[in-house]
C-alpha cells in the first residue's frame, strides 16, 4: 500500500461475489507490483457483495471502496474515481486475467499511451476460457463495427484487461452502468483522440463455479446499441444518403412513363416507392445531422470540422428560403393538376398521368415542411454554448 494519498499505478478490480477467486488474484497483482518496484496499490470496487469478499480482500492487503450503484460499469467508475494511482490497470477478479503479467501494459502507459488494451487474440485464449459465441461470432463482429463506426485499431473491444492513464480517462466522463463500459471507454477515448495501443495478454478459464455474470445475448446487444448510438454517421447518415439516391434515381428513371424489364414493368405504384425512399432518405440524412450537433451541443460527442461549420455558419433564413420554394414547387404542381382538371370539366382522371404529378408535388412539399423544422432546430442548436477553437 502506498503511504501518501498518491501513488503510480492502481491495480483495480470490480467485484461482486468473488470470493473464491478474489485473494489469488490480490496476490498475483501484489507480486506484480513488488517484482516490478512500482508504487502502487490493489484496489476492490466491491459492487455489494455478500459473500465475505471485502473481508477477504482487506485481510489480502487491498483497499476497498463500496460501489452501491449496481453494475459491472458502475463498479469501474466508483473505483476510477477513488484511485490514487496516476495509472490504472482494470482487471476482472474471477482469475482469468495475468495480473502477473502486468509489465508491459506499464510500460506502454511509462511510454505516453493513455489506453492500452490486451488483445487475448494475440495473446493467448485458452480452451474453456471463452465461450464459441463471444470466440468467434460476438467479439469479433462487435469488434470490427467499433473499428468501422470509430476509426480505432482495437481488435479486441471487450479485453477487461486494460490500462490507462487515469486523469485522461476521467476527463471522458463514462457514464454506463453494465458492460457496455468496455465499449464506453474505447469509444470516448477514440473520439477524445487519446493515444490508444494494444499489447498481447492471455485469457485463462476463470475459477469460479457459478456463472458469469455476462448474458450474452443481452450484454451484446447493449454493446452494440450504444455503439450506434454514438455513430450517428452510420445509424441515420450513411443509410439515409444512400436511400435518398436509390429514391431519386428510381423516380427519375420513372417518371417519364412505364418502363419495363426483362418483362417486368415499373410505372406509377415503383414511383410511389421509389419516392418514399428519396422522404426516408431525406428524414434519416436529417436526423444524422441534428444528431451529431445536438451530440456535440451536449458534449457527447467531440465537435468536428461539419459541427462547427454548422453551428456557425448555417442561416436560417437561407434554410426557410429553399424549404419555401420548394413547398411553393409543390403547391404549383397541385394547382396545375387542379385546374387542367377543372378546366376540363372535371373529367374522370388517368391515374397513370395524374399521379406522375401528384406523387412528386407530396414528396417536395413534405421535403420543404422537413426543411423548414430542420432549420429551426439548428438555428435553436446555434444558442447553445460556442465550441472552443
Amino acid at each position: 500500500m502506498p503511504s501518501s494519498d498518491s501513488c503510480e499505478l492502481t491495480i483495480l478490480m470490480p467485484c461482486l461475489n468473488e470470493a473464491e477467486t478474489l485473494k489469488i488474484c490480490i496476490d498475483k497483482a501484489r507480486d506484480s507490483l513488488d517484482r516490478l518496484g512500482i508504487d502502487g496499490e490493489v484496489l476492490i470496487a466491491d459492487n455489494g457483495s455478500t459473500d465475505g469478499s471485502r473481508a477477504i480482500a482487506e485481510a489480502a492487503g487491498a483497499r476497498v471502496v463500496p460501489v452501491a450503484e449496481r453494475g459491472y460499469g458502475a463498479a469501474l467508475r466508483g473505483g476510477i474515481a477513488a484511485a490514487r494511482g496516476r495509472y490504472i490497470i482494470m482487471g476482472d477478479a474471477d482469475d482469468s486475467y495475468a495480473f502477473d503479467a502486468i509489465d508491459t501494459f506499464h510500460t506502454r502507459l511509462k511510454d505516453g499511451w493513455e489506453l492500452v488494451m490486451g488483445n487475448r487474440f494475440r495473446g493467448g485464449i485458452a480452451p474453456g476460457a471463452m465461450p464459441p459465441l463471444h470466440r468467434y461470432l460476438g467479439n469479433p463482429v462487435l469488434s470490427f463495427i467499433g473499428r468501422l463506426f470509430f476509426r480505432t485499431p482495437i481488435r479486441d473491444f471487450h479485453c477487461g484487461l486494460r490500462g490507462f492513464q487515469r486523469d485522461a480517462i476521467r476527463k471522458l466522463g463514462l457514464q454506463t452502468d453494465g458492460m457496455e463500459f468496455a465499449s464506453e471507454m474505447i469509444i470516448k477515448a477514440s473520439l477524445a483522440k487519446l493515444r490508444i495501443c494494444e499489447v498481447p495478454t492471455t485469457l485463462q478459464p476463470d475459477g469460479r463455479n457459478r456463472p458469469p455474470h455476462l448474458r450474452s445475448w443481452r450484454d451484446g446487444w447493449r454493446h452494440l446499441r450504444f455503439m450506434l448510438l454514438f455513430s450517428p454517421r452510420w445509424l441515420f447518415l450513411y443509410p439515409g444518403i444512400v436511400l435518398f439516391l436509390i429514391g431519386l434515381l428510381g423516380s427519375a428513371w420513372v417518371l417519364p412513363g412505364l418502363r419495363v424489364v426483362t418483362g417486368i414493368g415499373f410505372d406509377i405504384h415503383s414511383l410511389l416507392y421509389f419516392t418514399a425512399s428519396a422522404i426516408v432518405g431525406v428524414q434519416m440524412t436529417a436526423f444524422g445531422v441534428l444528431a451529431r450537433c445536438t451530440g456535440a451541443c451536449l458534449g457527447l460527442l467531440p465537435h468536428s470540422r461539419s459541427t462547427r461549420w454548422i453551428l456557425e455558419k448555417f442561416r436560417l433564413e437561407v434554410g426557410l428560403a429553399v424549404a419555401l420554394l420548394l413547398i411553393g414547387i409543390s403547391l404549383s404542381l397541385i394547382w396545375k393538376t387542379f385546374y387542367g382538371w377543372e378546366s376540363g370539366g372535371f373529367p374522370a382522371l388517368d391515374p397513370s398521368q395524374t399521379m406522375r404529378r401528384a406523387i412528386p408535388a407530396a414528396a417536395l412539399g413534405i421535403t420543404g415542411m422537413e426543411l423548414l423544422a430542420i432549420s429551426f432546430w439548428i438555428t435553436f442548436l446555434q444558442f447553445s454554448p460556442r465550441p472552443t477553437k
